[in-house]
């Protein structure tokens, strides 16, 4: 009875002690080369759209000529029906839903995985996002289209970057890269990325159509999800990706 108890409990430091190990993925060196050329990539391109598209906004030229010709064609689409859907995407992604969401995802996936790894970087980028855009919309300090186009309620706040976007989109696309980057099959990921990017963009045309935000404050929004997605790609290759050796290779 005590041997069984103990061999239990050994079971269980094992197992706990084998939680916060880093899972480990073994890949050829040109895989793990692209992995880090596609972060590089998405951090870039989404650092340098954010700048252009911020210049544009304090310029009122460039890009943020888009933005009364689109809330206009958005506006001209509303009915009560599609009102309805957007007003239930945007509670589900909203400050209060998501956050709920996320802790959910980040405790069952914590504790149902062997490695606790993904979700707590899931968990931590996610942190990161939010703190980004506190940060950047009151320092940019942006208004909000006017309080007649608002659907349901009124919000004062500033409204570049979005916040509902950004969040919908880092936890999109960080979940599906980080689900489905395990897989043998690259196309899996591919379209679980383009999936998530998909209802990303969903996410962005609901905010503008029921009036709580410029085209441009949600393309900035969708700009910083690829610097955050690009990070989290390059912090998980470097932490859990390992180059797979030459006799490996052979055999």
């Amino acid at each position: 009875m005590t041997s069984a108890l103990s061999d239990r409990r050994a079971g269980t430091r094992q197992r706990w002690h084998e939680k916060f190990l880093v899972e480990e993925r073994v890949v050829p060196a040109s895989s793990r080369r692209n992995l880090y050329i596609v972060s590089a990539v998405l951090m870039v391109v989404g650092l340098v759209l954010f700048l252009v598209v911020l210049d544009s906004v304090r310029e009122s030229d460039g890009l943020s000529a888009i933005d009364r010709p689109i809330q206009a064609w958005l506006e001209g689409m509303r009915s009560p029906t599609l009102t309805v859907v957007m007003a239930v995407v945007a509670t589900v992604f909203g400050p209060i839903v998501l956050p709920i969401v996320v802790l959910i995802t980040v405790v069952w996936w914590g504790i149902a995985a062997r490695h606790a790894w993904r979700p707590l970087l899931l968990a931590v980028s996610m942190g990161v996002g939010v703190a980004t855009v506190q940060i950047l919309a009151p320092v940019i300090g942006r208004h909000r289209p006017p309080v007649s186009s608002m659907l349901i309620g009124v919000d004062h706040t500033s409204s570049f970057p979005s916040g509902h976007v950004m969040g919908a989109a880092d936890f999109l696309l960080i979940t599906a890269y980080l689900v489905f980057s395990r897989r043998h099959n690259p196309v899996h990921t591919v379209i679980a990325v383009v999936l998530a990017f998909a209802l990303a963009l969903a996410t962005a045309a609901c905010r503008v159509y029921l009036g709580y935000h410029w085209p441009t404050d949600v393309l900035a929004s969708m700009s910083l999800s690829l610097v955050v997605i690009g990070g989290v790609i390059a912090v998980d290759t470097w932490r859990t990706v390992r180059v797979r050796s030459s006799g490996q290779e052979s055999s």
